[in-house]
């Protein structure tokens, strides 16, 4: 994840002797009342039914002067799955596709961060479901400049998208339609929307 040190010094609510200070490493830690994690697939070949997770925690640590030195590490809860229908839920929480009793946690771990000249940033790391680890590539706007909240608290935020096809990861559950197309397509977008509060030194 990166941004040029212009946009990054742009704090609107810090001091400038804080401006003034060398840039060195920043952690912080997902929020996740403000932060989701979202999913799209085809369904009978026909529409997207999307879905989210509700629930995800984790670290970014970020260098604005040696953007390529960050990282970003991600779980996410499986059994916070919503696709808004209960019967649906509980089926991909089922042994038949996430089993959530059995592999609880999606995580992210990061590689290597690229930034392009042209402002595109991708964020290389392995995405582990179901046990299974295959190495993905992300998509990244931001991240944002920091700003602080009424609390006091300095914050950035980020979104990032990639594509993945659920059965590199074992997610191979599927239904024979009468006209010969299936249920469940394999193609699955993800979308994060991610807000983090940085820690203190």
């Amino acid at each position: 994840m990166a941004a040029t040190n212009t946009r990054y010094n742009d704090y609107r609510n810090t001091t400038q002797k804080e401006r003034d200070l060398p840039m060195a490493k920043l952690t912080y830690q997902i929020d996740p009342a403000h932060s989701s994690a979202q999913f799209s697939i085809r369904h009978m070949m026909i529409s997207n039914v999307r879905g989210e997770f509700s629930k995800q925690s984790g670290t970014i640590v970020y260098d604005p002067e040696h953007p390529e030195q960050s990282s970003v590490d991600v779980t996410i809860d499986v059994s916070s799955i919503s696709t808004r229908e209960a019967q649906r839920d509980t089926h991909l929480k089922s042994g038949d596709f996430f089993d959530a009793e059995k592999f609880p946690a999606i995580t992210f771990k990061s590689k290597e961060v690229v930034a392009h000249k042209n402002g595109d940033v991708k964020l290389k790391g392995d995405l582990t479901i179901r046990g299974v680890t295959r190495e993905v590539v992300l998509d990244v706007e931001g991240p944002t400049p920091e700003t602080k909240d009424p609390w006091g608290n300095l914050r950035i935020g980020a979104s990032a998208t990639t594509k993945i096809n659920r059965k590199d990861f074992e997610l191979t559950w599927n239904s024979t339609l009468e006209t010969g197309g299936l249920l469940v397509g394999d193609e699955v977008k993800i979308t994060l929307d991610i807000q983090a509060i940085r820690q203190s030194s």
